[in-house]
């Protein structure tokens, strides 16, 4: 038996980039639980590593292409045999990271999830479908539902389509049986993604809408939060608003990345948008949900931004108030319609315009952080150790906003009631109230 046990072959997976990348792993990683592979944690142990790379902006590529590269080095100094190559990035690039990193064995698609079992187990798996055994990369109380795969908005400098192609839905019956299976499994908060989960279901030969998903989604029992991500201003209808209003399990959160401010660069951005129109869906969204916490993105430095256009994004920031917010410096993107343009904006500008919205942004949270002092938020918990446990409000997603430390223990996955007594810029400081 222990001849035969040495003898399987030993598979690590590293995940980078965004939500939508992980959960590729994790319909990967399900369809590698039903094999004879053993599924290691430590990169060292395994024989076979498999990356998950991210190519959407340069920073991610050059992080995706260290990852691979010490993983290659294990060839040399540790147990790897073979080393598999997924992911945006190996879409994108196939011939050039194959050509620069010879130690790549095989490289694959971001959906070639069937083949890369085969591939490695030997089986076919043609027609079994990985969805049905996704394993969770993430603690099993929250998780991750991909409702679409692609997009089909052109924006000049986002090289999603060349990489994941145009938008393709999932059907809703398709979506609520695999968020019963997650709910079943434990799972308390199922975040929805896709590239514009405000497109939803138009691409279908039966057209359905984001509205008509949420309300689906809001029918699941063992499910207490859902949070929406990636709303794209020029496509969020009052039908979707008003879904998000009635929907008691849609958390009071919205992910609305407008990406700037000034009429001419959404122009240029083709974004659909105006900053009157944005104006007019923040101004719906806190009318319909007086509590509703928005986060957004923005990207500075993009080509042609004089400061007169970023003086009027600074302005809006300022006015607008956004509760979360992220912002990228533009780097151009090969075979965008953006990089046709002269990336005109020196590296040290768009730094300080980056800068100078954080600090703006910094006071804003703090402002309304304070606001939480002596009241008591619904929590759930995310990590947790004797003394601290750390954990989220509804309008806060894992990874990328503030979190509540919690004094003392709490159990990982479940709901308490905090009361807040400190705050500062991203956290919130609080005990559990006794009910």
């Amino acid at each position: 038996m222990k001849n035969k046990l040495q003898n399987r072959k030993s598979i690590n997976l590293i995940s980078l980039g965004c939500a939508k990348n992980l959960v590729d792993s994790e319909i990967l990683l399900g369809g590698l639980n039903q094999t004879n592979l053993d599924i290691v944690k430590d990169p060292e142990d395994a024989d076979t590593i498999i990356v998950n790379t991210c190519g959407f902006l340069d920073i991610a590529r050059e992080e995706s292409v260290n990852t691979i590269l010490e993983a290659a080095e294990l060839k040399n100094t540790g147990n790897l045999k073979e080393l598999v190559v997924m992911g945006c990035l190996s879409e994108r690039y196939p011939n050039e990271i194959k050509e620069e990193i010879p130690e790549i064995d095989r490289i694959f698609g971001s959906n070639d999830h069937r083949q890369i079992v085969s591939f490695l187990s030997g089986k076919d798996f043609s027609r079994d479908d990985p969805l049905f055994f996704r394993s969770l990369m993430t603690p099993k109380h929250y998780a991750y539902i991909k409702i679409a795969e692609g997009c089909d908005n052109g924006c000049t400098f986002c090289s999603i389509p060349l990489m994941r192609g145009l938008q393709k839905s999932r059907t809703i019956p398709a979506i609520m049986e695999e968020a019963e299976r997650l709910a079943n499994n434990g799972t308390k908060e199922l975040l929805v993604i896709s590239q514009d989960s405000t497109s939803y279901g138009y691409d279908l030969d039966e057209k359905v809408f984001l509205s008509d998903l949420i309300r689906e989604l809001n029918t699941i029992r063992n499910v207490d939060w859902i949070r929406i991500h990636y709303a794209h201003p020029a496509y969020l209808s009052q039908k979707i608003i008003d879904a998000i209003a009635e929907s008691d399990k849609v958390c009071n959160y919205l992910d609305m990345p407008i990406q700037h401010a000034a009429d001419d660069i959404l122009k240029s951005m083709r974004r659909d948008s105006s900053q009157k129109s944005i104006r007019n869906r923040i101004s719906r969204l806190r009318n319909a949900v007086s509590e509703i916490a928005i986060r957004t993105t923005l990207i500075v430095g993009y080509p042609g931004e004089t400061e007169e256009h970023f003086e009027s994004l600074k302005s809006f920031i300022e006015e607008i108030k956004f509760d979360r917010l992220g912002i990228f410096t533009y780097s151009e993107e090969e075979g965008t319609a953006a990089a046709a343009l002269e990336d005109n904006v020196p590296r040290k500008v768009k730094d300080e315009r980056k800068n100078s919205l954080q600090d703006i942004q910094h006071d804003i949270s703090l402002e309304k952080n304070e606001l939480f002092i002596g009241k008591e938020l619904k929590v759930i918990i995310d990590k947790s150790t004797e003394k601290v446990s750390v954990g989220r409000t509804e309008f806060d997603s894992p990874e990328i906003d503030n979190i509540v430390h919690v004094k003392g223990e709490a159990e990982v996955g479940s709901f308490a009631n905090v009361k807040i007594h400190e705050v500062n810029e991203y956290e919130l400081i609080g005990e559990i109230v006794k009910t």
